[in-house]
């Protein structure tokens, strides 16, 4: 039997969500009557359509809709908050989830993908939720959830620029916590263990380079090396713990940086 979270009419923005986790949580908000503004790179026609079929399968009548914001430019991520809230008059969760990878030893790392990376996945975040923050504050309640991942908790070699971007998403979320505590307005980050998102399908690859080892090899040896259970995390369960903390339930929770990550963070 399916949950009620009680989200029916809300709406959410979800950066990063043509594909891969923000995908996945697009999807399972939608099928609880929310109403989602998509957002993300890829084919146009790909694009439509599965945002067509998003809305057809969406719970209570729910829309979905799609901004095609550039997460690294400033004045678009504005836009992309000022669309959401014009369509549907309010905006009730943002998922701070846009994001990229690059793996170089740190001395060969490209400063072009330095910024980019910095951008994409820290400055975001703060430029949506800046712009988020009033129409929340203005309603009395709100829900921020950045896709913080375990390396925002934890490092790996190789991947200098994305642990430090996780890292300053995860002390972000605290503070924003903090400022936000008396107002009605969460801010929680959710940390993944690896998901076999297309993302980290270009890891493995790119892993198997700077290692000079086979992909088999990376899987096993790398990639879930450091997940004590051995298993990639499922979409549904991301999409549980997002459900409470954006649900009545997660009134009390905020400032957290929750892994769910088959036990990495805990050694």
């Amino acid at each position: 039997m399916a949950v009620d979270y009680g989200l029916q009419g809300q709406v959410a923005v979800v950066t990063g969500s043509t594909s891969g986790i923000g995908q996945g949580l697009a999807q399972a908000l939608a099928g609880q009557g929310v109403s989602v503004v998509l957002n993300g790179f890829g084919d146009p026609a790909k694009i439509e359509a599965d945002r067509a079929a998003m809305e057809s399968s969406a719970a209570g009548g729910a829309r979905v809709l799609y901004h095609g914001a550039d997460m690294s430019k400033p004045a678009e991520i504005a836009d992309l908050i000022a669309f959401a809230h014009r369509e549907f008059g309010r905006l009730d969760i943002l998922i701070n989830n846009a994001g990229l990878q690059h793996v170089a030893p740190v001395d060969e790392f490209p400063d072009e993908k330095w910024d980019l990376l910095i951008a994409v996945i820290l400055s975001s975040t703060f430029h949506a939720t800046k712009h988020a923050v009033p129409i929340m504050k203005a309603q009395g309640r709100g829900r921020i959830i950045n896709l913080a991942s375990a390396h925002g908790l934890v490092a790996s070699p190789f991947k200098s620029a994305y642990v430090a971007a996780k890292h300053g998403v995860v002390g972000f979320t605290k503070s924003t916590a903090l400022e936000l505590a008396r107002s009605g307005v969460t801010v929680n980050a959710i940390c993944p263990g690896y998901v076999k998102t297309p993302l980290v399908e270009m890891q493995i690859g790119d892993q198997a380079k700077a290692r000079g080892i086979p992909v088999e090899r990376v899987v096993e040896d790398v990639i879930l090396a450091a997940q004590p259970n051995k298993a990639f995390v499922e979409y549904e369960h991301l999409a549980g713990l997002l459900f409470y903390l954006v649900s009545d339930m997660g009134a009390s929770t905020t400032g957290t940086a929750l892994p769910v990550d088959g036990g990495w963070t805990a050694a």
